[in-house]
């Protein structure tokens, strides 16, 4: 993703509200399926991540590799990811 779409989706992702919340159980499968029900529908989306630091990159990254999407901007909490419906 080239920096002129990732400037795109970051303006398209300031209004959104986040879709997921992961707790203090961390990325747990049915979490994983959450997010992937997410992707489908909506392509980017908002995750909010209750975790250290280290813990939210390392949370942020294995959401990534597991959905095949991509990370937009992580900010705080809150980690932006995109993941292209090749059915829309």
């Amino acid at each position: 993703m080239n920096p002129i779409e990732k400037k795109k989706l970051k303006a398209q992702a300031h209004p959104l509200k986040p879709v997921v919340m992961i707790g203090q159980s961390g990325l747990t499968p049915a979490v994983l399926k959450e997010i992937n029900v997410a992707l489908d529908a909506h392509e980017l989306i908002k995750v909010k991540i209750r975790a250290e630091r280290d813990e939210r990159t390392v949370i942020s990254e294995q959401i990534c590799t597991e959905t095949q999407a991509e990370l937009v901007q992580s900010v705080g909490q809150v980690a932006v990811i995109y993941r292209k419906n090749p059915k829309k």
